[in-house]
Parts: structure tokens; sequence; C-alpha cells
């Protein structure tokens, strides 16, 4: 692919337009990165230390990655994936870099291809194209920079652009990794790597180990998790911990979207047929559904925007799940309803300034028929960027044109990258940023926007909407 080829990566074939989408783009290029929600370990960047090899960086913890293979049939153990029952794994960073490079074919049209080859290409200087013969070549040129100084975690940081960087901790995590980068300077409130309050696993009755993950809560707040309203009191104090390392917001990964009001006696009903270990699936979805109002009641008090990202039916290969544990690319989505399931919350708290709800889906035939009108409507909601199985230039394009005519631009959350992959950062944003430029583009050539405000626009999503709704930078 020439440089000039590469310069013009995903803008619209039209001549016309594509000459607007690159003056637009040359806009938001260079803008800093805001990445609000993402998954990347916060000890990569406490402790600084040189990246392990290549096959442990780019392709061990990307399910994105394993599990095209696995549907090939290459086993996660043959890719180094850590197994969880003992059963052993490959380690050898060059058998596994091998074995990969060996079916690149398998991503050819994937977002996992186009994300992989900028990635080689802009972050590590890479121009010789992967394939079997190459993998060696490729995998020694890119060994080398990660033993230079200039590729440390801290140095990419600077060099990515990136501004803020959220990552994703449970109430039971020490935050320890935080704590470090606060000393260092580069955490805590308004600092360059925050967390963000993910209590799936004391909220979902499903997760394994609940009602022990429920008392290790208390252990940690210093509170009665044995009682309801200990518990209730209990995450507020765990919350605040996390507003102390720098939070702005919360995040409920929840099977679905629905929301339920509970008087104090119903939830401590639930809440106690739980711990004895006699709830049901409906009494768990009932749970989560109740908690995600009580934490909208807590958000609109202490300023934590919450996320909502449900539709995921976690661990539906079981095979893989017991092999490997969760997050291993073992997930699929589900058609989610959000019209009826988020009206009780809505109806509590919908037109409050106060609250954030930015609400994400696995399901795009929703961003028209639901999410779009409801973001539309009321003040409190917004639009999560396409994520996931969803995170595509197709799907990225398809999203603004189906929700911006009934949404508009300013009821979108702009661009989360979602990501454990620390070096795809700037590659994910790039990518977005191409495909608004585009969008955008199209508006001007059609004269349905002035370029004066598409410019303004562009950088809207790319920079400054991220900031204003995740609260980035304030105080809470």
């Amino acid at each position: 692919m020439s440089p000039t080829a590469r310069a013009d990566l995903l803008f619209p074939s039209d001549p016309t337009q594509r000459g607007i989408a690159r003056e637009l783009y040359a806009l938001a290029k260079d803008q800093p990165l805001i990445s609000p929600h993402g998954h990347v370990d916060p000890a990569i960047l406490a402790d600084d230390v040189p990246f392990p090899d290549p096959a442990q960086l780019i392709i061990v913890p990307d399910h994105y990655v394993t599990r095209m293979l696995l549907s090939q049939g290459i086993p996660p153990a043959d890719l180094g994936v850590p197994s969880v029952d003992g059963s052993p794994v490959e380690t050898d960073g060059h058998v596994i870099w091998r074995r990969f490079a060996a079916h690149w074919h398998l991503f050819r049209g994937t977002p996992s291809r186009l994300w992989l080859e900028r990635t080689f290409t802009e972050v590590f200087g890479v121009e010789t194209a992967l394939s079997a013969e190459t993998a060696d070549q490729i995998y020694d040129e890119i060994a080398a920079k990660l033993a230079e100084p200039a590729f440390r975690p801290r140095a990419l940081f600077e060099r990515f652009n990136i501004e803020v960087l959220a990552t994703t901790e449970s109430p039971l995590d020490d935050l320890g990794r935080h704590a470090k980068l606060a000393a260092d300077g580069w955490g805590g409130p308004g600092g360059r790597v925050i967390t963000t309050f993910r209590p799936d696993n004391v909220v979902d009755m499903e997760f394994d180990n609940w009602a022990e993950n429920v008392a290790r809560l208390g252990e940690i707040a210093g509170e009665d998790t044995g009682t309801y309203r200990g518990y209730l009191a209990a995450l507020r104090q765990r919350r605040q911990d996390f507003i102390a390392a720098g939070a702005t917001s919360s995040d409920h990964g929840h099977p679905t979207a629905l929301t339920l009001l509970l008087d104090e006696a119903e939830a401590a009903t639930l809440f106690e047929r739980g711990l004895r270990g006699e709830a049901g699936p409906e009494d768990a979805e009932a749970f989560r559904a109740h908690m995600l109002i009580e934490f909208a009641r807590m958000s609109i008090e202490d300023g934590l925007v919450v996320q909502l990202h449900p539709g995921a039916v976690r661990n539906h290969n079981k095979w893989l799940h017991a092999r490997h544990g969760r997050d291993v690319g073992g997930d699929i989505p589900q058609s989610t309803e959000y019209l009826h399931a988020l009206t009780p919350l809505l109806d509590a708290y919908g037109n409050d300034p106060r609250l954030r709800v930015v609400v994400y889906t696995l399901d795009e035939y929703t961003f028209t028929r639901e999410l779009a009108p409801l973001a539309g409507g009321y003040a409190a909601l917004y639009l999560g960027a396409p994520w996931w199985f969803l995170d595509s230039p197709e799907v990225l394009r398809r999203f603004r044109e189906a929700v911006t005519e009934t949404a508009g631009f300013y009821n979108t959350a702009g661009f989360v990258d979602d990501t454990r992959a620390f070096c795809s950062i700037p590659v994910r944003h790039d990518v977005a940023r191409r495909i608004d430029a585009g969008f955008l583009a199209r508006l001007v050539a059609e004269e349905r926007l002035p370029l004066d405000e598409a410019a303004e626009t562009v950088v809207d999503l790319a920079y400054r909407l991220p900031k204003k709704i995740f609260r980035i930078g304030e105080t809470l």
C-alpha cells in the first residue's frame, strides 16, 4: 500500500467528498486522545517496565485474534493464552508468532487486520507485509524496538498523545497500581491515568463466588455487607475510593438493559436470598435491574457518569471458559431491548441534568429504532460509540448514519477504544476520526452542513465531547 493510499485510508471514494474529508481529518488527527473506557492493565504504566516479547504483547491478550484462530481449529493454548485448569500452553514467542503469521489470511477484511497493520507500520515502523515467510523478520524487528527506551509504556503514552486513559477495576481491587501512578504524578483526580468503577462481580448474583465477593467488599469498605443497607454503604464508600483514584465514571456490564425500581424491603429480600444461595436467574436479573437505579441515585450524589454495556451472553463457549477463563473470546452478542427496559430509570431520573448515562449496544438494529430517539428525548442519556463486535469502520459509519438525524452529534459521547491492546489505542482512534471526517464530508458535499460547522464538529467528536460527557478534568 502506497503512502498516498494510506493517507486516504477509509475516506470516501468520491473525489469531492474525499477532498473535504482530508481537510476535516487534518483538524482532528492531532487532537489529544481521550480514552474514557478501556481495559489496559494499569500495571503496565505504573511499573513502566519494557513490554514482553511481541507475541505476549500483540497476540496473547487479544481475544479478537485468538478467537478467530480458534474458529479455524487453532486452540488458544497454542497461542500462549494462559489456562485456568492447569493445562500446558505454548510459551515460545517465536512459535506463537509463526502460527499467527501462517494464518494471517483469516483476518482479511476484518478490523483486526486493519488495526494490526496500522500498529505494525505506525507504531513500530514495520513496512514488510506479514506472511509465514516474513514472520521471523517482523518478530525480530518489533522485539528490537521493544528493547529501546522509546518503546517503554510511558514513552509510548507520550508519543501516542494520550491525554487521559481510563482503566477498569472492580470494587475488590486494592487500587495499588493507581496509588503508584498518583505518587509518580500520573494518576489521581485530574490525572493522566484514572480508574473506572466496575461493580459487576459484587452486583451480579450469577457471577462466580458472588456471596464471597460481597463479604470481601464489606471487609475492604469497613461495612457489614451481611445487610442490604450495609451493602449499599460499602458500595458508596468504594465509589469514593475510586473517585480519589481519579474515577469519573462507573461501568456496568449487564446481560440486558433492564432497570427496575424496588422498595428497600423488596431489594433487601432479594439480596438476602442471594447471600443464602437461594436466588434463581429471575432473582439475579431483578437485582441487577434494581441496582442500576441505585447506581443512578449514587451518581446524582457523587457525579460518576454511568456507563451501561449490555447485550453479551458471557462464556457462551463453555469449553473455552473452563480451560482459559473469562474474557478470552467466548462471549456472543444477543438482541437487546432498551425502550421498555430503561423506562423505570428514565421515569425516575431521565430528565435530571445531574445524571449522565452513556448507553452502548451490541445490537446495531436498536440505533435507529430505540437508542437515538431515547438519547434525543432525555437530558440524562447519551449514546456510546459502537464497541466490541461493532467497533469496525462499517458500523462506525452506519452508526453516524443511523443516529444523527434523531439524536444529532451532541447526544453521542465520542469514541471509546475498549481495548486491552495498549499499542492499538492510537490506531483505533485514528480509524474513528477518519470515519467521522468522511461522514461529515458527505454532509458538506450535499450542502447539508457548512464547512466551518463540520470543522468544529469533527474536533468536538474527537476531543471535546468525550472530555465533557465523561467529566474528564472535572473535580467530582
